[in-house]
């Protein structure tokens, strides 16, 4: 088994997420005075290890349910295709996604014992979230909140905690953009997989209310996302430099008005390139707007 199909059984273009989610995270408590350079690295290579997790397992649980032999595979879903082209076996691709999943465990166990206990619910409920998202939370109506909330939302709270040792409001408000923007990247790229996705038994919210609904509700929270910032930045929750994470408006512009256009590839897969640049630019430039204003 050549060792490049392990590597590209991780979705390893997909891992940037982690990157951006652990240097916002770092960012902001760096911005309230807080960072220890070991701790933001053993963070991340956790939040990593659970990212590729929940890849491989992603991968695993569409296959064994039949919607990868189905979907309609794009650059940006649809599945790495390493088990419909035969290039791992269905075991080989479980134990990498559960070995990732247990590499991450001792570092939070490090955690939990050396920041404090206040971090074990958070991993816990980030763990559930992931977990359990293929193979019971796409069957329940409106499964995105759950990677919104475990690879985006809970990470970047995560990470500020072990640097700082405490939830703080500001940490929350800043925490926010990431769990819609995960969420709103799970949200466009279901569209492609409607089909098979109906016919495995799940109801993701395209399923559930409709391409136009859900359309609809991904233009709306991406939106919210800029007022978000806007307005905690008037209210000084968050600091004036955040405002530079509004370069991203102009993809996510590009975004709604192609993704208008679900029923057509040659629209929506432009779409989801542009979502794409708005979940990692976005939370990219937020981060970049707290080191800033900590450096001005």
């Amino acid at each position: 088994m050549k060792l490049k199909v392990w590597f590209a059984e991780t979705r390893p273009q997909f891992l940037l997420l982690s990157v951006v989610l652990a240097f916002l995270g770092n960012a902001v408590a760096w911005n309230d005075g807080y960072f220890h350079l070991g701790h933001a690295l053993l963070a991340f290579l956790g939040l990593l290890f659970c990212h590729i997790g929940v890849n491989v397992l992603n991968d695993y649980f569409d296959y064994r349910s039949g919607i990868d032999l189905k979907t309609r595979r794009t650059p940006f879903s649809g599945g790495s295709g390493i088990l419909p082209a035969a290039q791992m076996t269905p075991r080989q691709v479980f134990w990498l996604g559960m070995g990732s999943f247990l590499l991450a465990v001792p570092i939070g166990v490090y955690f939990v014992i050396v920041v404090g206990w206040a971090l074990l619910p958070l991993l816990l409920v980030a763990a559930l979230c992931t977990l359990l998202y293929t193979p019971l939370l796409t069957r329940m109506g409106w499964p995105e909140w759950a990677p919104g909330a475990g690879m985006g939302f809970l990470p970047v709270l995560g990470t500020y905690f072990i640097q700082t040792a405490a939830y703080t409001f500001p940490a929350v408000i800043a925490a926010i953009p990431s769990g819609i923007l995960v969420h709103n990247l799970l949200l466009l790229n279901e569209f492609p997989d409607i089909p098979a996705d109906r016919e495995a038994g799940r109801r993701t919210l395209p399923i559930t209310i409709g391409k136009n609904g859900a359309w609809l509700i991904y233009s709306a929270l991406t939106i919210v996302v800029y007022i978000w910032i806007v307005g905690w930045v008037i209210a000084g929750a968050m600091p004036v430099f955040s405002l530079i994470a509004l370069l991203t408006l102009p993809f996510a512009i590009k975004a709604i008005r192609s993704g208008r256009n679900y029923d057509d590839m040659s629209q929506l897969v432009p779409a989801m390139a542009n979502n794409i640049m708005v979940v990692l630019l976005t939370q990219l430039l937020l981060g970049v707007g707290y080191i800033l204003a900590g450096v001005f």
